[in-house]
């Protein structure tokens, strides 16, 4: 990853933040273009635009705080449920090219994030020759 982005800034502390969480892999810190009260963004400390370029460490970290922060954000704000909404790539809606997880509260009647889900027709047999190929690829045939 060459370009900048916003959250190195944050990092290094020359664009500020309301900090919530940190280690040494990971920041966790209040979206200031907030869907909902308690809207926070989770991102690691390593530099990468996408999921699949991170280290197993700075994954597993992310792993490890998204829960943490999850129950700390449904504790302060009282919402039962939330979402956890991560993008990579611009086809796939990535606006800053840094790994980040959203951390979003939710309640029945907030009007702050729409989705639409199309599914597509699922062809079994098509299926199986695409799970022996991933299960090879992951070299677990």
């Amino acid at each position: 990853m060459d370009d900048t982005t916003i959250f190195d800034g944050i990092l290094s502390g020359e664009i500020p933040c309301h900090r919530i969480y940190e280690d040494e892999h990971v920041l966790a810190f209040l979206d200031i273009g907030p869907l909902s009260e308690g809207h926070a963004l989770v991102i690691p400390r390593e530099r990468a635009a996408r999921i699949d370029a991170l280290s197993d460490d700075s994954a597993a970290a992310l792993g490890r705080v998204l829960p943490r922060i999850c129950r700390a954000i449904m504790a302060v704000t009282g919402c039962s449920d939330y979402n956890i909404l991560q993008n990579n790539g611009p086809a796939a809606h990535q606006e800053v090219q840094h790994v980040h997880f959203h951390v979003i509260p939710r309640s029945k009647d907030d009007a702050g994030l729409g989705m639409a889900w199309n599914p597509r027709e699922f062809d079994h047999e098509h299926g199986a020759r695409l799970a022996q190929m991933l299960r090879s690829e992951l070299d677990i045939a």
